[in-house]
């Protein structure tokens, strides 16, 4: 009534209430929906946005161990840790991925694309852990990056330790050498603390003992603004460093060692014959492990994983190669062990053998005339061993062969080792399908045909021969310390004992000392000591056929043709401290291009003075 006699139409009024009634439905509707909105972020989602705000306020920070230090048999340091500044990015503080590489790809100058990379494949369970993105930086880009922190948002620079191998490529294939993580390795169960960008050896000793190396993780909880910039401290768990490796070489015979092979390849291998320790092992070409660190290209890869001359392969292990005459220190025990020769019979040398269609030559055209196996050894007489192979037979050879430690592994303490080969029928049947021929056994009794050996079984070979018979594994590890802690030290591990007479030993012993010692011996003049007895065995390893060499010769292809020179020896014969294989890749005759390497090694190793003014490297072509 009063609405009406104020002049408002019943009509007007009508639309009105219904306009408030939405506006009452529509305010209550809003308030609902906030109210249940609240309800929602804080009871059902309160927790998990906590987290998230506590970690916008609260970072995690990795704290790395301090990897364990390598040193050489003497305590020298091999390896350190250096400091270095890296680059992380952590993706779940990243608002733009694309802006912040485009940032950064303007301020260092990054891999655009390989940052990108990174941070598209990181699972969602990883997206609280740094990732990195470039490592050691230099001083203007820290600077850099400090200045432009607050438009870089998820990067954070923390400072790290780095490898530092600190002579470059010296015994780079023993110590290794340490990469990024893979996405594969990261998978595995084989390293269960690593998050990506870290650090784990991939070749030698680094990767070998990774464990032992790494150390266990730290980290803090620090807090930063909203810029990231640390504010406080909250917490803190300190990392638990490396153990310390010292291996068994020593660093001035390695040094020697290494020049010897400057510009050739090849490897020479060291050892202590009482224990197994290898006392030096180079192999050559060689690389600097500080390169990866740095980081190559696919490039500079291939450089070093292919081709014949491969850097990367240790040849003292994994190189493996006719011994030559070499073996006929096993063809000589074998013969005297099964009675086939005593010692005063003679073989007569006419300078050739027939045997069947084919015609097998000595080394000396004109022959050696009449000889017994101690002369037989001496001059390295290839007619004497072929009467003698004829006579034991492929099965004895290789048995006597296995015995001695050649044709399988020697279980050094490095990855990549290869087994050598020693042939038998057995092996001939399952490899080509055919038996054995008799023939065959002939090219095998001087260490040519199918036998390959590594430099580390020949040196384990003729350390056998000179300690009594034992067969030891090569030690590559002395000692394991945590600081100054030893947790580990290395003992003999003696493999075998050959079963042989110590009678035929001591023939075979003193055929070994006549190669060095007596006139006429093949490494007379390339291995002889005044000051110390030397004994061993040249060997001259046919890497094609006669009628191959005369064509390559014609060729103008002076190197590719020439035979591998050996040569193992021991030192003093009466009781050695020290037993060397050389194998030079084309050298040409083991006692003039492989035989001065092992005495000037021995040299170095007994501290002893200069060759007497009779010596010389040159030596009778003779294997």
């Amino acid at each position: 009534m009063a609405l009406r006699s104020s002049g408002f139409d019943p009509v007007s009024i009508e639309i009105l209430n219904k306009r408030l009634f939405f506006v009452t439905i529509f305010v209550f509707a809003a308030f609902s929906t906030l109210i249940l909105r609240l309800w929602f972020l804080q009871a059902v989602k309160g927790e998990s946005y906590r987290d998230q705000s506590e970690n916008n306020r609260i970072h995690v920070q990795e704290i790395p161990p301090f990897r364990g230090l390598i040193l050489d048999r003497n305590g020298e340091p091999l390896v350190d840790n250096v400091p270095s500044f890296n680059l992380y990015i952590t993706p779940d503080e990243v608002k733009s991925k694309e802006q912040l590489v485009r940032n950064l790809k303007i301020l260092i100058n990054i891999d655009s694309n390989d940052v990108a990379k990174k941070l598209s494949n990181i699972k969602k369970s990883q997206a609280y852990q740094p990732v990195l993105v470039k490592k050691n930086l230099s001083r203007e880009e820290l600077a850099t990056i400090e200045t432009h922190k607050p438009n870089l948002d998820g990067a954070q620079v923390e400072q790290r330790y780095q490898r530092s191998y600190l002579y470059g490529n010296f015994a780079s294939h023993i110590i290794g050498y340490m990469g990024e993580i893979s996405e594969k390795e990261l998978a595995s169960d084989e390293y269960p603390d690593a998050a990506s960008g870290d650090y784990v050896g991939k070749f030698g000793v680094e990767e070998r003992w990774q464990n032992e190396l790494s150390g266990e993780k730290g980290g803090q909880n620090v807090e930063v603004d909203a810029t990231g910039r640390k504010w406080q401290e909250l917490s803190k768990e300190l990392p638990v460093s490396g153990q310390n490796i010292t291996l068994t070489i020593d660093k001035k015979l390695q040094a020697a060692a290494e020049n010897m092979l400057t510009d050739k390849t090849g490897a020479i291998v060291a050892m202590d014959p009482a224990t197994g320790e290898i006392l030096a092992m180079a192999s050559s070409p060689s690389f600097d492990p500080n390169a990866f660190i740095a980081g190559i290209d696919k490039t500079e890869w291939k450089a070093l994983t292919t081709g014949k001359n491969s850097p990367l392969t240790n040849k003292a292990i994994s190189g493996q190669y006719s011994p030559g005459s070499v073996f006929k220190i096993v063809m000589a025990l074998a013969g005297l062990e099964e009675g086939i020769v005593s010692p005063e019979e003679t073989i007569f040398c006419s300078g050739s053998y027939e045997f069947g269609n084919r015609i097998f030559h000595c080394d000396k055209k004109e022959g050696h005339g009449a000889l017994n196996l101690h002369q037989a050894l001496k001059e390295s007489c290839d007619v004497y061993f072929y009467k003698l192979g004829n006579k034991l037979g492929i099965e004895k050879i290789a048995y006597y062969a296995k015995m001695c430690g050649l044709g399988k592994k020697t279980d050094i303490e490095l990855d990549s080792e290869k087994g050598g080969l020693i042939p038998n029928n057995e092996w001939k049947k399952k490899r080509f399908g055919v038996p054995w021929q008799p023939g065959e056994t002939i090219s095998v009794s001087i260490g040519q045909s199918f036998v390959q050996v590594t430099p580390i079984q020949a040196v384990s070979l003729i350390s056998t021969i000179f300690n009594g018979g034992k067969v030891y594994q090569p030690k590559i590890v002395k000692e394991i310390a945590d600081g100054k802690n030893p947790i580990y030290q290395s003992k003999p591990t003696l493999v075998r004992e050959l079963k042989v007479k110590r009678e035929n030993l001591n023939i075979v012993k003193s055929g070994l000392v006549a190669v060095v010692n007596e006139a006429g011996g093949t490494a007379y003049n390339g291995a002889r000591l005044s000051e110390v007895t030397v004994a061993g065995k040249t060997g001259t390893a046919q890497v094609v056929s006669l009628d191959k060499q005369k064509e390559m010769k014609a060729a103008g292809e002076s190197n590719e043709y020439k035979d591998h020179a050996w040569f193992v020896g021991v030192a003093p014969a009466e009781n050695p401290k020290i037993a060397i294989a050389v194998i030079i890749e084309h050298g040409g005759w083991g006692g003039s291009a492989a035989a001065p390497f092992a005495r000037d090694l021995i040299k170095e190793y007994l501290g002893i003075g200069q060759p007497s003014a009779t010596d010389s490297t040159e030596d009778t072509e003779s294997n």
